[in-house]
């Protein structure tokens, strides 16, 4: 580990990862858990974070950049935000360095869009979005999709964002989905993919009438009460249903001309990847690991070279 230059951490609510980079940018060592925010906050930031370098054999006194829910008000410490319209440059300069530390250890700020109307904030998006466009994208409009719990749609132009919406879209998936009537009707439902015709229709009927979202969500259950809908079409066409008022959100206020760029990965990746597909939706994909560790990078060597 003598070539190692720094540690990469993105620092979610629930889960915890580590990069130790070289100077270049090479991965020599990676670590993964569920000790995100909510952990940290009983057992210790500081503590998380030195059992995973011990794991790693890391040489003592390496720098430390951190993105993510570490910088929350209930993180290890509050570092802000950087209102928009902003570039995403700016995130780099205002990292903030956590004190009583015999290393290094610096946490980048979110983004925080303070309009009346449509209030809204990020943590940890930012740094995807910058690694994800610094090497490419670097010119014209973007609508940038990053799916997740609280999915975000960003627009931007030029390495500058202009505005962003946050929707509730997991969330509201594992609430509906655990927690209302149509728990029933999705009993016992396998894995499916976004090549299941149920859940192709479903993305372009609600995209095509996201008026009547609250509507179709209750066809999950009556669908197969009268139709003999199986459990896995009906979570097929929930998730359908969810993600495409999701998609219909996100461009009503957005530029039509606007490339859509999508940052994501797994399984969820896939199912945005096929709604995409299912609605004649051109974009391109980018991996969210990736992206976020090539925004750590940028931020390291902005920092400390």
């Amino acid at each position: 580990m003598s070539d190692a230059a720094f540690v990469a951490v993105d620092w979610g609510t629930t889960s915890f990862r580590l990069w130790l980079m070289s100077a270049s940018g090479e991965i020599l060592g990676e670590r993964r858990s569920g000790e995100g925010m909510t952990t940290a906050m009983q057992t210790g930031f500081a503590n998380v974070l030195s059992s995973h370098l011990a794991a790693l054999s890391a040489p003592a006194g390496l720098p430390v950049i951190i993105c993510g829910m570490a910088g929350a008000r209930q993180g290890w410490v509050e570092a802000g935000y950087v209102d928009v319209p902003a570039d995403l440059s700016e995130v780099l300069k205002v990292a903030v360095r956590v004190e009583g530390q015999t290393d290094d250890i610096r946490i980048l700020p979110g983004l925080a869009q303070r309009s009346n109307d449509a209030p809204d904030v990020m943590r940890g998006e930012e740094t995807q979005l910058l690694g994800a466009l610094s090497e490419h994208h670097k010119t014209g409009e973007q609508l940038v999709c990053m799916p997740g719990t609280h999915s975000k749609w960003v627009s931007v132009n030029a390495l500058k964002v202009t505005g962003f919406s946050t929707f509730m879209t997991g969330e509201l998936f594992d609430v509906i989905s655990k927690h209302s009537i149509l728990s029933h009707a999705l009993a016992d439902a396998s894995p499916f993919t976004g090549d299941l015709p149920a859940f192709r229709s479903a993305v372009a009927d609600s995209y095509a009438h996201p008026y009547m979202a609250t509507n179709r969500l209750f066809t999950v259950r009556s669908g197969q009460l009268l139709h003999g809908l199986t459990p896995t079409d009906a979570k097929a066409r929930l998730s359908g249903t969810m993600i495409g008022l999701e998609i219909a959100g996100a461009h009503s206020t957005a530029p039509r001309s606007a490339k859509v760029v999508l940052i994501a990965s797994g399984a969820l990746g896939a199912l945005y990847s096929a709604a995409f597909e299912a609605l004649s939706i051109d974009f391109v994909t980018i991996d969210a690991d990736e992206a976020v560790r090539n925004g750590l990078v940028a931020a390291a060597n902005a920092i400390w070279h």
